[in-house]
């Protein structure tokens, strides 16, 4: 038994289940209500382009705790491993913030590029769609677990959670990459 994790004390299992389902729903959602549609008429406090950018800064934050995460873990570390998934839920979080407000306050950008570079953009843009979704309920049950110390679940599902966030925070980057000489 690892004393970093577990105390003597009683523990009660909590069930996440609800929240996770609510949350995944509210995120997906909202997201999904944005996606293409400008809601905020006649914005001009800021240049609304720098939020792509800050949503890339905070992607390569996410990628970075990740793959930090991978590495600790597998020095058995589990104390600095929990910090850095701490610290990419963090940057996802303010990822999620600076997402809705942009795609709340301008219109979609399209992507410019042609031949097979526009193949690439939206072979990328796709996969990172369908997978940010599925990071959502995936990585919420993947904490959830640890937290109700079910770590042999934990280390069951957090084989397909972290290879496919690591994706979505890579992907992310690069779609901003790609896209940012059209913005």
């Amino acid at each position: 038994m690892n004393h970093s994790i577990e105390s003597n004390k009683p523990f009660k299992k909590r069930n996440y289940k609800p929240a996770i389902i609510i949350l995944s729903v509210i995120l997906i959602g909202v997201i999904g209500l944005l996606s293409g549609k400008r809601t905020a008429e006649d914005f001009d406090a800021f240049d609304v382009t720098i939020l792509p950018m800050m949503n890339a800064i905070f992607n390569s934050f996410t990628f970075i705790f990740l793959v930090a995460a991978l590495i600790a873990i597998k020095k058995k570390n589990i104390n600095a491993h929990r910090k850095f998934i701490y610290a990419a839920f963090c940057t996802t979080a303010l990822f999620l913030v600076t997402y809705v407000a942009y795609h709340y306050l301008a219109v979609s950008t399209p992507f410019g590029g042609e031949g097979l570079i526009k193949g690439i953009y939206y072979f990328v843009l796709i996969t990172h769609i369908i997978l940010a979704a599925a990071i959502v309920p995936l990585a919420l049950t993947s904490v959830a677990r640890a937290w109700n110390r079910e770590y042999d679940r934990h280390r069951q599902i957090v084989r397909w959670t972290m290879p496919l966030w690591l994706y979505v925070s890579f992907t992310g980057v690069l779609v901003y990459i790609l896209i940012s000489p059209y913005y």
